[in-house]
Parts: structure tokens; C-alpha cells; sequence
């Protein structure tokens, strides 16, 4: 049996970011970070989001290091995997910028009413990393996408909140966010 490949976005109404590895420790996080998994990654959200936006995608990437390892001196990951994971997209035709700092990657693509974002998606290289800039902004409006599948998926980027199931308190609005992007990705 062949796995399709597959991504995690999470997107809400300023933010979108794709990741390269999900629920996984961070040292596995780490070792997820290899040339074949940032191209992989880059290509699902390539192809994804030209289908949803209907050109292709303006891609921001996140580094793995503080400063994006700061020319090596914090790590060679950039240098060595996702800096070539990135020429290798281009050369196919991809709009993919990067490694930027992860610490300001995010708010370069944060896109307002009154400002868009410099990028579409932000690919980031592990769990929290993406996923804590769109949370911030708005746990109750965040949708978790899956791409790379031949359907639409999408769910509140909080999960089922088993914890609180049945007590009466729970805010749908993630979940009716999730419906209305599912509407918006079918067309």
C-alpha cells in the first residue's frame, strides 16, 4: 500500500502556514528536516493553494535555527537542506522565498484589511513553530486543512476538546470557519 502524501495547514483569515513535520517530538521534528520532506512540503502547497487562490502561491519559508541560522553559526540545516530544498522548487517554477527567520517570517505574511501579507503560506519546518502564530491571532477562528488529498478536509485547528464535551460550553466558531473554508476550497 503507497501513502499519499500529505500536509497540515493551518490557516485563518491573515495567516496560512503549511508544516513540514506535525505531531512528532522536536527531535524528530528535527531529523524530519531533510531535502526530500521541505520539497515534498513545498510542492503540496504549491499545488493546493494554486487550486484555492487560482494563481500560483507566493511561499514564505521558515528557517529551522534562530536567524534562520545566521549563515551557520546556529546550525546548518538551512544551508545545507532547506536553502537547496527552496532552489530546487524554483528551478521547478515555484514562487518560494526563504529561509527567513522564524521569528519574523510570520508577520511578514500576516495579511490585514488594510495590508496584505508579503507572502500567501508560510511553510514551517515543525508543529509549534507554524502553528503558534496563527493560534495567537485566533484560536476560535483557525482551520486545520489537509493537503495533498484528492478531497477537501478541514477542522477546527483545536481539535475535538473532548475535555469539555457534553458540559455546555463550547464556542462553534472554529468549526463554522472550518465549514466555510470547505465551502470556499470547493468553489
Amino acid at each position: 500500500m503507497t501513502q499519499m502524501p500529505v500536509r497540515m495547514m493551518l490557516a485563518n483569515d491573515e495567516l496560512r502556514t503549511v508544516l513540514v513535520s506535525i505531531h512528532v517530538s522536536l527531535r524528530d521534528a528535527i531529523a524530519a528536516v531533510t531535502f526530500d520532506n521541505v520539497l515534498q512540503t513545498l510542492r503540496i502547497t504549491h499545488a493546493a493553494l494554486s487550486r484555492s487562490l487560482g494563481r500560483a502561491p507566493r511561499i514564505g519559508v521558515a528557517g529551522l535555527n534562530p536567524h534562520a541560522g545566521e549563515g551557520g553559526l546556529f546550525g546548518c540545516e538551512e544551508i545545507e537542506v532547506i536553502a537547496p530544498a527552496i532552489a530546487q522548487a524554483r528551478a521547478e517554477g515555484l514562487d518560494v522565498h526563504g529561509p527567513y527567520a522564524p521569528d519574523t517570517v510570520f508577520m511578514r505574511a500576516r495579511s490585514t484589511p488594510g495590508r496584505p501579507g508579503e507572502f500567501d503560506v508560510v511553510v514551517a519546518m515543525y508543529h509549534d513553530q507554524g502553528l503558534i502564530p496563527v493560534k495567537y491571532l485566533g484560536v476560535d477562528k483557525g482551520v486545520n486543512v489537509t493537503l495533498g488529498l484528492p478531497l477537501v478536509r478541514t477542522s477546527p485547528d483545536h481539535g475535538t476538546a473532548f475535555d469539555i464535551a457534553g458540559k455546555g460550553v463550547a464556542d462553534a466558531s472554529s468549526l463554522i470557519e472550518s465549514v466555510r473554508m470547505a465551502r470556499g476550497l470547493t468553489g
